[in-house]
């Protein structure tokens, strides 16, 4: 068999690591990976359902994948196709809709990649998707995205992840760190944990994400490993006191907030009050001052008033966090909280975005201007653009230095001497050619 197929994901590094094991178990059965321009025989889109955006994209996406090959045969899977796969069978050229279970089961479906005039859908309802599935990026990317848990016991009122991903379900300690020993093996540096709940991990076994992080820390063969996202209410004192201590786990937590208003966050149905937030931010910044701290924030919530919106303004510009992922609210079908009156008009959910972006963009300027001037090691990625090569420091820093690619998925150390013009990385200075290892 000569098979060529191609990848295109949409949404979270779940996303992204859960495609590329995919992606891996085709190649085992003969299939070449190729660009998306490139007319592969077989497109695979891994979509999202955060936002009604993503749902838009996903056909546009397809409409792309047959311009560059009209008999590609298009396989459409991922939390849109859970949620929704009589939609996706309506998008012209489709041809595979998979669900949560059988995503993981794609080779099985390409016996035959003939074009049919109807779409075949293969889907189990979310109550029977109860296993476990690993995923890694390896050969993507020089941070490689391990996924070491998957759903949502939560149900915050205004997310599908329960509908589209099922209950919170992970590997136990041991069977995490056997799928983390194999990407040691290899030339991965730095591994970013991900998962929809990661701080759920193990729930099932009566095990912690506290349990997992301290026995990875003793993993040989990788230098770095990142949190990705954790809840605040999950954010143990523990995890941080630990983080702060470790030699491989890096100083930068991402922590969804949603809103710095008690009464959205109770609207929302989270499981903490701002006051928590504030806690664990302080917690974090008394002991690791340099630590990177990322926010996410919904702005537009049925019911936030300007006087919320400027609650939640204040509260994180008087908080010590490093950048923001804003969100406008985005109605979704079957969550709670399209039931809720007083929805917020599209304009003025715009606007808070546009605000809360710009407050951002202050913050990460600041903070990246605060470490001018000193030395930190960089592992540098491959991405190459003019000339130049990019990498991170422990606290997310993003570095930029003149190409060299005997560097590619090194560390070294670089002194930060000035902020780009744009603002958007620091330009450094390699202080010795040999590579170090941290």
């Amino acid at each position: 068999m000569n098979r060529s197929v191609a990848f295109y994901t949409l949404g979270c590094k779940l996303n992204f690591s859960e495609t590329s094991s995919i992606g891996n178990k085709l190649a085992e059965i003969g299939y070449s990976k190729k660009d998306f321009t490139e007319g592969a025989d077989v497109y695979v889109i891994n979509t999202c359902s955060v936002t009604d955006h993503a749902d838009r994209k996903c056909k546009k996406v397809v409409n792309e994948a047959l311009r560059y090959n009209p008999n590609a045969y298009v396989v459409v899977m991922g939390c849109y196709a859970q949620l929704k796969p009589e939609e996706i069978a309506t998008i012209p050229g489709v041809d595979l809709v998979l669900g949560a279970s059988e995503k993981f089961k794609l080779n099985e479906y390409l016996d035959s990649i003939q074009k049919n005039e109807t779409t075949k859908i293969a889907r189990s309802p979310i109550k029977e998707v109860r296993d476990f599935v690993p995923g890694f990026s390896a050969g993507d990317r020089t941070r490689t995205f391990l996924k070491v848990q998957d759903g949502c016991d939560y149900f915050c009122t205004f997310c599908t992840i329960p509908l589209a991903r099922g209950s919170s379900r992970s590997f136990n300690v041991d069977e995490t760190l056997k799928v983390a020993s194999e990407l040691a093996t290899g030339d991965v540096k730095e591994i970013v944990l991900t998962g929809c709940n990661l701080g759920d991990f193990g729930i099932q076994h009566q095990q912690t994400f506290f349990d997992l992080i301290k026995e990875l820390d003793k993993l040989q063969g990788i230098e770095r490993f990142r949190i990705s996202s954790i809840e605040p209410n999950l954010l143990e004192d523990g995890i941080i006191d630990f983080v702060a201590k470790s030699n491989k786990f890096v100083p930068h937590f991402h922590i969804p907030l949603q809103s710095g208003s008690n009464k959205i966050l109770k609207a929302m149905r989270r499981k903490y009050e701002r006051e928590l937030y504030q806690e664990k931010v302080e917690r974090i910044k008394t002991i690791m001052p340099h630590c990177a701290i990322g926010v996410d924030v919904i702005v537009g919530f049925p019911g936030e008033t300007e006087e919320d919106f400027l609650e939640t303004y204040t509260f994180l510009n008087e908080l010590d966090i490093t950048y923001l992922h804003v969100f406008p609210y985005s109605e979704r079908p079957q969550t709670t909280a399209v039931k809720l009156p007083d929805s917020v008009p599209l304009k003025v959910r715009g606007e808070r975005t546009e605000q809360l972006r710009n407050l951002s963009e202050k913050k990460r300027i600041q903070f990246y201007q605060s470490f001018l001037n000193q030395t930190f090691p960089v592992l540098f990625e491959k991405e190459e653009k003019g000339g130049k090569m990019f990498g991170f420091t422990p606290n997310y820093l993003k570095i930029e230095t003149e190409y060299d690619p005997l560097r590619v998925n090194e560390i070294a150390n670089v002194t930060l001497n000035k902020l780009s013009s744009d603002t958007k990385t620091i330009l450094g200075e390699i202080l010795y050619y040999e590579p170090i290892h941290t």
